[in-house]
């Protein structure tokens, strides 16, 4: 009888005890007593003004180079739209995030994956794929503990990704949801920020530092570019909302966001500290690199393990994972991913204990 009990891996979200919902009430009436006619209202199609200053601001570029939107995964699906066509080559990483690949699908995308090392993309790969004749007119980047690889593309490699991009002219999606949850380490300067020459278009979302229930998201691109998002922006959908917006405004100005990033980081490092320690302690033959911040784990169990079977098979015992051929184009039968952020630290030995059980019956 399957166990009811459920301790879940699965999704990558902060568990509810490291939302600041008492701040998010106080920014909530903020916004309404602050600016209740933008609030109620349509707004446009590049997001509540104070906002898209802020996030201008914070990347040290004009207001007209940043569109806000209804979650990051509506600025890569408006991204999609304008940069890919039936048949455009796409370079992905391998492993990458599985919605990424189902919007690059959709679109009918040529799809070229490249290895991610514990340092991030494989640049030298990259480098041979160019030079073999790909011509890329998007390669879709996650620099910052990568979803679902939990590693973080080094200074270097970063460097070497803007030179081929001006090389072999296409965009760097650099698509960065994780860049302030970083709870060790070095932090390495955006690529966004070391672009000259227009080649880079930046995402990122407040889902990870402040929830993701107020569906905030944004792009940062040159301005004729972003311009013609807006342009599609409105024709789909008028405006994003001004309400989840204004409410991030207000909980940043008061400095809630700091205090929240803080919670966020001090729980995820305790998380990912002792899901380490299971993992050697009750699967001593897996895999995996030890993320320095982020919400992801990616683990190898190694040859012969069916992580369909794993899967299936950890479900009934009150586990739940997800299976690592979601997150390739093919391969990745040996592999899970691990989403710690939602599983507080004390429930997360019991949680491998189970899956480690659950990998012995499916190789039973």
């Amino acid at each position: 009888m399957p166990n009811t009990d459920v301790i879940s891996f699965s999704r990558g979200a902060p568990s509810l005890d490291i939302v600041d919902t008492e701040g998010l009430k106080t920014a909530a009436a903020a916004a309404l007593d602050a600016d209740p006619a933008r609030v109620t209202g349509y707004g446009t199609s590049v997001g509540y003004p104070p906002l898209r200053e802020w996030i201008a601001a914070k990347h040290e570029v004009e207001p007209e180079n940043v569109l806000v939107t209804n979650g990051s995964m509506q600025a890569d699906a408006f991204l999609f739209d304008e940069l890919v066509e039936s048949g455009s080559p796409v370079v992905v990483e391998r492993p990458t995030y599985d919605r990424t690949l189902l919007g690059l699908r959709q679109r009918r995308g040529e799809l070229h994956p490249v290895a991610v090392q514990a340092d991030g993309l494989d640049v030298d790969e990259l480098e041979a794929v160019l030079k073999g004749g790909v011509r890329p007119s998007l390669a879709h980047i996650i620099p910052n503990f990568q979803n679902p690889a939990g590693v973080t593309l080094s200074g270097d490699k970063r460097r070497r990704l803007l030179e081929l991009a001006d090389e072999y002219d296409f965009t760097i999606f650099e698509d960065d949801p994780y860049l302030d949850i970083r709870f060790r380490g070095e932090q390495f300067p955006t690529m966004l920020s070391q672009d000259a020459q227009g080649r880079v278009v930046y995402a990122s979302s407040f889902s990870k530092t402040v929830c993701p229930g107020l569906r905030t998201g944004y792009l940062v691109g040159p301005a004729e570019l972003i311009g013609r998002i807006a342009k599609a922006a409105t024709n789909t959908y008028i405006a994003p909302n001004m309400f989840a917006q204004a409410t991030i405004y207000q909980f940043a100005q008061a400095g809630a966001l700091e205090r929240s990033i803080a919670t966020v980081k001090a729980a995820l490092e305790e998380r990912v500290d002792q899901l380490s320690a299971s993992l050697r302690a009750h699967l001593p033959n897996a895999e995996f690199v030890v993320p320095d911040g982020g919400y992801f784990l990616w683990v190898d169990l190694g040859e012969g393990v069916d992580c369909e079977k794993v899967a299936s098979a950890a479900a009934d015992e009150g586990v739940q994972v997800v299976k690592g051929t979601d997150f390739v184009v093919d391969g990745g039968e040996s592999c899970l991913r691990l989403a710690y952020s939602a599983v507080q630290a004390d429930r997360i030995d019991e949680g491998v204990r189970r899956l480690a059980k659950a990998v012995e019956s499916a190789r039973a």
